[in-house]
């Protein structure tokens, strides 16, 4: 099997308030299958072995499912393959990328926002998106004992549309590309998910105004439809959800339901 050597341009900070700079490394021995989380971790043990810091980087299920993997990589969150995590990201796709003293070059950053502080290297603080659902983002109306689920009626598009809303992993994606650094799909598929469904009916407009400020408080900024968000969500959570976001907090503030 034919292997790799990379030139890696990583961001090191040792703290949040400290100063960071892209420092370079090289790895050898890469080959196609490995994800990228995985030549950090051949990075980590080198540098290890030679008495260095080790890179900081966040990941857990490494399957695409948890969100907590996030890097900016060569300029766009999640890297060049859509619909796709970091840890989901496969060597094979920077094959005949751009080369820096015969070595294929990769640049690894963190997610850049405001709100998200970095609190060393590529870990950064997204307890942001921890508040904003705590704002609202869940259904607290007492239903009574649980019913024969073919008694709720729901209609397919709209089990469809929340379904889609919900696959949202908070991953923070969508922030990080944005020129504004903007929350509005992760507010607004959180919003959403519950809009399309009848259990959320009762809380719609209390949670509609509780997390939108709340995305405000947290010092995002507002979206102008740029749609990078969408355009790098590892699930593929269309900016659609943002204008039923709107309407419902419109709705919420003139005092609908």
């Amino acid at each position: 099997m034919s292997t790799m050597s990379f030139s890696l341009r990583i961001w090191r900070q040792d703290g949040p308030n400290l100063p960071g700079a892209l420092q370079r490394y090289t790895v050898h021995g890469v080959t196609d299958d490995m994800s990228i989380l995985e030549l950090l971790d051949r990075l980590n043990e080198d540098l290890i072995a030679q008495g260095q810091d080790p890179v900081a980087f966040d990941s857990d299920c490494r399957e695409g499912i948890c969100g907590t993997c996030g890097l900016v990589i060569n300029g766009v969150a999640h890297g060049p393959k859509s619909q796709c995590t970091t840890c989901e990201l496969r060597m094979r796709e920077f094959r005949g990328g751009r080369t820096v003293d015969g070595l294929l070059e990769i640049t690894v950053e963190p997610w850049r926002a405001g709100p998200f502080p970095i609190i060393k290297d590529l870990v950064v603080d997204r307890t942001a998106f921890d508040r904003i659902i705590a704002a609202g983002g869940y259904v607290t109306v007492n239903a009574g004992s649980a019913g024969e689920a073919n008694d709720l009626k729901i209609a397919k598009p709209d089990a469809d549309a929340a379904m889609d809303a919900a696959s949202c992993i908070g991953c923070a994606a969508c922030v990080a590309a944005c020129p504004n650094a903007s929350a509005s799909l992760f507010t607004a598929a959180k919003i959403a998910q519950f809009t399309h469904l009848p259990q959320g009916a009762p809380e719609r407009a209390r949670r509609a105004l509780r997390m939108v400020e709340q995305m405000d408080a947290e010092g995002f900024g507002d979206c102008s439809n740029h749609g990078e968000c969408e355009a790098v969500c590892p699930k593929g959570i269309s900016i659609s959800n943002i204008a039923v976001m709107r309407r419902e907090f419109a709705k919420a503030l003139l005092g609908g339901g």
